[in-house]
């Protein structure tokens, strides 16, 4: 499993984005351990920016990644939802967003550090606190 960030997903519908984006992603993606695993606040921030660079054919792209297995979804619990308003207290200087909050938590929830993402953020971003906190590896 590979933890997925909006931005990749985004990239990979939207060949018309930004070329080196789409590119780093694409190639990237064989790379990756299967399924790729996301959260509904990153599936909704990717099919709204899908929605408005591209309609529906473009967020047709990205359901069709979840029909086809290849996109899967950590369903939040009760635990993550308090982990994600503590995150977003802590990185509030960077500042961190519901969606990254969600995905920092999901990846202590599944005890993955394995994130593909666009978001520079995440390079500060820690699993963990104080000397175990444990950095992301970032894709691409």
């Amino acid at each position: 499993m590979t933890l997925c960030d909006a931005g990749p997903l985004l990239a990979l519908v939207n060949p018309k984005g930004e070329p080196e984006q789409n590119a780093r992603c694409k190639a990237a993606l064989p790379s990756l351990s299967s399924p790729l695993v996301t959260t509904w606040p990153c599936f909704t921030e990717a099919m709204y920016l899908a929605g408005e660079m591209g309609g529906w054919p473009m967020q047709q792209l990205l359901w069709r990644y979840v029909q086809e297995d290849k996109l899967q979804f950590h369903d939040l619990t009760a635990a993550d939802i308090n982990m994600m308003r503590a995150q977003m207290e802590r990185f509030q200087s960077t500042p961190m967003d519901l969606a990254d909050a969600s995905l920092v938590a999901a990846a202590e929830a599944l005890g993955e550090r394995r994130v593909f993402t666009l978001d520079s953020d995440f390079r500060v971003y820690r699993l963990g606190s104080g000397r175990q906190a444990q950095a992301f590896e970032v894709v691409p």
